[in-house]
């Protein structure tokens, strides 16, 4: 029992002991945090009192560090190194768009003092204090704004900012739909312009603004749509149209694109359907079909060339429903409809036709020995000349050439301005007495010339002039008759009449004359000069009224022409 009862006294000095020495470790680490803490008490109450009431450590302005400052060191040296900033300029970016100007010119400045007190005092959160030893934070600056001048710079602003979208589109090319992508526009906020740039317009990286998206029109969406509806059903195969005797009109898938475009039509996407492309590549395969109309004609040298009635595909009735077919889900293949095309003007009509009314007539005179064997020669061959309904008389194309080995010779004819010689010379009088008799037989002008100068022995404004291969006297019979030109010339003038049945009463109404142009000295050299005091060029006009039998206006058509001055001609 007693050595049980040492060994228990002994185990208990032992516990006594190692408690005594974990105590006095524990009190030495005690005394080390104690110390250290005391340490940074002391660091943290010295900071506190030497940094009372400064700017927090890692403060910027502008990327100028003010942190540790006193407001007053701080606003001065904002003043020193930032003071000249105003006058440069600052890049605004929005997107990949960017634009610039000057603080000082757009009514910004700062207030620096109120700018420093934004900045605040440093913390006297410890953990805070020690935080701002490793972080910097820059602080906007306080503006001064002029509103007055810098509205219209934000107004600017925004309009070098902004971006149009761009509508998507989409084109057909052969048997392809090619697909232009829509592009997003963009727009600035004005008031968050504003707001960031008089309050950021400082930092050093410029001035970010977000910009809002703007949609086009013609968006990925309605691209999508179109592709998936019209425009696929257009791409979806061939068109056929079943003709007579077996005789097909095919539009191939590769031709698609000749008779179909998508166009951006306010905001949509409108198919455009080429109607007339359509109906040729139908018709030239058709043609096999169809018989074409011909109108009787009375022959000048008697007799008559029998008309024809005709047949024609009815397109009206074949391409009715048409848009369907081509962009919706209509038949792709249908039977073509035809329709007869009588003759206007019949066998019967013409082999009864008369001659027996003078419907129009002109006479002309005063032209010499040389210019009258022409002018003769040219009335003999188209004396006798009948124009049929619907035809157009070419008085280049019925004479042919007119040269001397036709028997025409040289007479005088207007060059430049002065006299003169030409083979042909005195055509043109032909020519204009010709005119005039279409003219007042109410023919349909299809082409002629005036003179470039006045001839004053022709009515102004209503005179015309020809020359081979280049100026030619046209002119269409619109009447239900033939017609027949029959020539008459004199020693010294020549009558144009035209002989049918009388349709039209013509009345010509001169307009004055006006816009006087004065003739300039012009020297010419040659033995076939002729001396000429000129003549003053003007303006003037003529009015041609139609009216049938019973009085009724069919038509009123008013021409201008312009005569140039001729020039005082010197020899010499």
């Amino acid at each position: 029992m007693r050595s049980i009862t040492l060994l228990r006294v002994t185990t208990v000095k032992a516990t006594s002991r190692g408690r005594k020495g974990g105590g006095r470790a524990g009190r030495i680490a005690l005394g080390v945090v104690v110390g250290i803490f005391a340490v940074l008490l002391a660091i943290y109450l010295a900071d506190l009192a030497m940094n009372r009431g400064a700017i927090p450590r890692g403060t910027t302005v502008g990327g100028v560090r003010i942190g540790g400052l006193t407001q007053d060191e701080a606003v001065d040296k904002l003043e020193g190194e930032l003071g000249s900033t105003a006058e440069k300029p600052v890049t605004v970016r929005a997107a990949d768009k960017t634009a610039q100007l000057v603080p000082s010119l757009a009514g910004l400045g700062i207030d620096w003092r109120a700018t420093v007190e934004a900045a605040g005092i440093e913390s006297t959160n410890p953990l805070t204090r020690l935080g701002n030893l490793f972080r910097t934070h820059e602080v906007d600056v306080v503006p001064t704004v002029n509103d007055a001048t810098l509205s219209p710079e934000l107004d600017r602003l925004r309009g070098e900012l902004h971006a149009d979208p761009v509508d998507g589109s989409i084109a057909v090319e052969g048997d392809k739909a090619k697909v232009t992508d829509p592009v997003l526009g963009q727009d600035v906020e004005r008031a968050e312009l504003k707001e960031r740039l008089t309050t950021g317009w400082l930092n050093p990286d410029g001035v970010t603004v977000e910009p809002k998206e703007v949609q086009p029109a013609i968006n990925s969406d309605v691209i999508k749509a179109a592709m998936d509806g019209p425009v696929k059903a257009a791409l979806s195969g061939p068109l056929t149209l079943h003709g007579r005797d077996g005789v097909d009109g095919v539009i191939q898938k590769a031709q698609i694109g000749e008779v179909v475009q998508f166009r951006n039509v306010e905001g949509r996407i409108q198919p455009e359907v080429n109607r007339e492309r359509v109906g040729e590549i139908f018709g030239e395969q058709l043609a096999p079909t169809v018989t074409e109309m011909k109108n009787a004609r009375v022959l000048s040298g008697g007799g008559v060339e029998p008309s024809v009635d005709g047949t024609e595909v009815d397109w009206d009735v074949t391409l009715d429903g048409f848009d369907g077919r081509l962009l919706g889900d209509g038949e792709r293949t249908w039977d073509a409809a035809y329709k007869p095309v009588p003759a206007k003007f019949t066998t019967e009509q013409a082999q009864n036709a008369t001659f027996n009314d003078v419907v129009g007539t002109f006479t002309t005179g005063g032209f010499s020995s040389a210019s009258g064997t022409n002018i003769r020669l040219v009335a003999n061959t188209v004396n006798g000349a009948i124009v049929n309904p619907g035809e157009t008389f070419s008085l280049n194309g019925y004479t042919g050439p007119r040269g001397t080995a036709q028997g025409y010779v040289e007479s005088g004819i207007i060059l430049d301005g002065h006299a003169d010689k030409a083979v042909g010379g005195g055509i043109s009088q032909f020519a204009t007495t010709l005119y005039n008799a279409a003219y007042f037989a109410g023919m349909t002008d299809v082409a002629h010339t005036p003179h470039s100068y006045y001839i004053s022995r022709y009515p102004a404004g209503r005179e015309a002039t020809v020359y081979e291969g280049a100026i030619d006297l046209q002119f269409r019979n619109d009447s239900p008759y033939p017609v027949k030109i029959t020539t008459s010339a004199g020693a010294g003038d020549i009558t144009v009449n035209l002989m049918g049945v009388k349709t039209y009463n013509v009345e010509s109404v001169n307009g004055g004359r006006w816009a006087e142009t004065q003739p300039r000295p012009q020297s010419v050299s040659g033995s076939n000069c002729s001396p000429s005091g000129g003549a003053p060029g003007f303006t003037t006009s003529d009015t041609r009224i139609v009216t049938d039998l019973s009085g009724n206006v069919v038509s009123r058509e008013t021409q201008t022409t312009v005569y140039d001055p001729q020039p005082i001609i010197r020899c010499g």
